[in-house]
């Protein structure tokens, strides 16, 4: 047996350890979940919900005891923790409340002498990859959807978060699903590719880096399979002459630095119009020194540490590049004891005299950085950015609402806020163009990945 080991981020111990799956125990789960379709599959829409539903029950009922979990596993701070159980449900529940609308038959106008619908038929068994960073909301995104349309599911949860696999299996073995519906696995690379190449696997959900997005295309290649790739991002927003600076700031500033900004849709790149820059800049710095980095177990931390030290030293080269540059540093990282290179903690950052010339402006950083550019007019801003190889989301923060959705129409992203950032409605679609992916979770639109139509054309005898 090969041991998987998470290392907490919070003072590098080692939190978990498991048994990574051997052949024997994939192809018995693989069995299981074929088997299991069959069956599943005939279930009444009304009675997955119960299922599910019961499931999100269960979930909720440990909240805390998850929540302390989640900060030992990845870093994020105990004071907000628990918010991740509240997304989990709300997207949980919002894809049981869509489900009988989305799947329901298309039924075509009466013509003389035949009957014509088409049937929204379930895949088979959907294999789940889910990352670590948001480990209990990305994972229902696909989980609860593929399940409420008639497939089984296989989850492989991240290796830094494999305990959120095992509360899933725990809380839909309370809400009593079927045995094989719902299983999940702690796998190595390789044998995630294996999976993913088995005949048996009907649909793969991949949230994670780009090269991670690419080995899924490669081993899926040939096999004809749907496939949905959440890929990452440089999310950028734009700041118009127009807005409440103060405002502003405590709006787009939460999307820079939640979770430190380790998130797909974390801003990472901000334009602020020339009339205005200056006055920003000035108050952005005083609400970033107000965060507080420290132990995520303490109450009191704002900013936890980067998931693991290898992460943060990546986000300290992209600054010290950008500042070798030209680009001008406005926090001084000896403030931070913690942050010190080799560390997983990491001072947040904010510069400007940046351009896109630098890594930090071009690469997902990941990290609690970002750097600002000034603009003279809504189609520079549009221009820089639109100027990525990514495209998951945008924001645009504007009084002017009719502007504000006019410069939405031009931006070049899966999503366009305007006067928020980094939130994900469960009744729209999530989807993202260029290097952060294809294919579609949540929303109506989100179940027509987990199905295949067939038509019906019954002729009268």
């Amino acid at each position: 047996m090969v041991i998987q080991r998470t290392i907490s981020p919070v003072d590098g111990s080692v939190y978990v350890e498991r048994n990574q799956a051997d052949a024997p125990v994939v192809e018995a789960t693989l069995e299981r979940a074929v088997v299991a379709q069959r069956k599943w599959r005939e279930v009444s829409i009304d009675e997955r919900a119960r299922f599910c539903s019961r499931m999100v029950d269960a979930i909720i009922a440990r909240r805390d005891e998850l929540a302390e979990e989640l900060t030992w596993q990845m870093g994020r701070p105990i004071a907000v923790a628990g918010g991740e159980m509240g997304g989990f449900e709300a997207r949980a529940r919002a894809m049981i409340a869509l489900a009988e609308e989305a799947l329901a038959p298309l039924r075509l106008a009466d013509r003389s002498g035949f009957t014509r619908y088409i049937t929204r038929e379930p895949l088979g068994v959907s294999f789940i990859v889910a990352p670590w960073n948001f480990p209990f909301m990305t994972a229902v995104n696909a989980i609860v959807p593929a399940i409420m349309a008639g497939n089984t599911v296989i989850l492989k949860h991240s290796a830094q978060t494999p305990l959120c696999a095992e509360r899933l299996q725990q809380a839909f073995d309370e809400a009593g699903l079927p045995s094989g519906v719902f299983q999940y696995l702690h796998l190595s690379h390789e044998a995630t590719e294996a999976l993913i190449r088995d005949s048996r696997i009907d649909h793969v959900s991949f949230t994670g880096s780009v090269a991670g997005g690419a080995m899924v295309e490669r081993n899926a290649a040939g096999r004809f399979i749907a496939t949905g790739l959440e890929l990452g991002g440089k999310d950028p927003a734009y700041i118009r002459a127009d807005v409440d600076i103060d405002a502003a700031i405590e709006g787009v500033m939460d999307g820079v630095f939640f979770n430190s900004g380790q998130s797909c849709c974390a801003i990472e790149r901000l334009y602020v119009h020339r009339d205005i820059f200056d006055a920003f800049v000035e108050r952005v710095v005083a609400w970033v020194k107000h965060l507080r980095l420290g132990n995520p177990t303490d109450p009191e931390t704002t900013l936890g540490p980067l998931v693991r030290p290898a992460a943060a030293d990546f986000v300290r080269g992209q600054i010290e590049d950008a500042v070798k540059a030209g680009a001008r540093a406005w926090i001084d990282p000896g403030n931070y004891p913690l942050s010190t290179p080799g560390s997983a903690y990491l001072a947040p950052q904010l510069l400007t005299d940046v351009d896109h010339s630098m890594r930090v402006m071009t690469e997902e950083s990941f990290g609690p950085v970002v750097g600002i550019m000034p603009v003279v007019d809504d189609d520079q801003a549009i221009e820089l950015m639109n100027d990525s190889e990514f495209g998951l989301t945008a924001a645009v923060f504007t009084r002017d609402m009719a502007v504000g959705e006019a410069i939405a129409r031009r931006l070049e992203a899966g999503t366009v806020f305007t006067n928020r950032c980094d939130y994900l409605d469960p009744e729209l679609a999530w989807t993202g163009i260029k290097c952060s992916g294809h294919g579609c979770s949540l929303s109506r639109l989100g179940y027509e990945t987990l199905t295949r139509p067939k038509s019906f054309h019954l002729k009268h005898a």
